[in-house]
């Protein structure tokens, strides 16, 4: 397994609708964790990078409802 982090910046505040679609995303095989910043408006996802690429995590978080931008960098 290769995990890979990746984090995007959120820009209008999730309802509890998509929180409740975000959780689901926990199901998918090959995703670790979902970690909300809400002081950042950030949200990061831990993935098995070798079962899921960082565009089906961005897909899957914008069917949420989630109104992401771009991925950030991580330092």
């Amino acid at each position: 397994m290769t995990y890979l982090e990746v984090v995007y910046r959120y820009r209008t505040t999730p309802t509890e609708k998509d929180m409740r679609a975000v959780d689901a995303i926990r199901e998918v095989y090959g995703v670790q964790r979902i970690q909300f910043n809400e002081k950042e408006r950030t949200i990061r996802v831990l993935f098995d990078a070798s079962r899921l690429k960082e565009d089906v995590i961005a897909s899957l978080l914008r069917l949420a409802g989630m109104d992401i931008e771009g991925w950030l960098a991580l330092a």
